[in-house]
């Protein structure tokens, strides 16, 4: 959306990964400001416009990745940071992002386990995760969901990182 977006982003899904890698957590005062200032960015280079479209890419990210935390799949860091990225790229590229960032988490995922030795609890985890949700009410799995001591819990910023660059080289 913004044609600045790329070097404040960059930045943050450094440091975001750098974090997430260190301590498994995203913090607030990395993810808060850089999505306000990206509502705020596309408010002053586009007016109206701006804003509507880095409110609807807020917006997407929250929708497409709380859905997931909701389920147990990941953490509200994650989704923040999906947030704020979709508040900077707006709606489209978001999108775009979020597609490359699936497939990428979904590459690490199984190399995580395998490196792990936990290949087996990944695919009937997964399983239970995408095809118990009607059981489950949204509700969640206690064994699925990131505050259980048996969770494997693999940072997925380096994810979101890599699906957001490579977003930008697509454009």
């Amino acid at each position: 959306m913004h044609s600045i977006a790329w070097w404040p982003t960059v930045a943050v899904v450094g440091i975001a990964t750098i974090t997430d890698l260190r301590s498994r957590r995203i913090p607030n005062w990395l993810v808060l400001p850089f999505l306000v200032a990206g509502v705020v960015v596309g408010a002053w280079m586009h007016g109206w416009s701006g804003l509507a479209t880095s409110l609807e890419g807020l917006g997407l990210g929250l929708l497409l990745f709380g859905i997931l935390a909701v389920m147990g799949g990941m953490g509200m860091g994650d989704v923040k940071l999906c947030a704020a990225i979709g508040a900077w790229l707006g709606p489209h590229q978001l999108i775009l992002a979020m597609v490359i960032t699936g497939i990428v988490g979904g590459i690490m995922a199984v190399g995580w386990a395998a490196v792990g030795g936990f290949l087996g609890e990944l695919f009937t985890g997964s399983s239970d995760l995408l095809f118990g949700w009607r059981k489950r009410a949204m509700q969640g799995d206690s064994e699925l969901t990131l505050t259980s001591p048996r969770a494997r819990k693999m940072p997925y910023a380096p994810a979101i990182a890599i699906g957001t660059l490579m977003s930008f080289f697509a454009k």
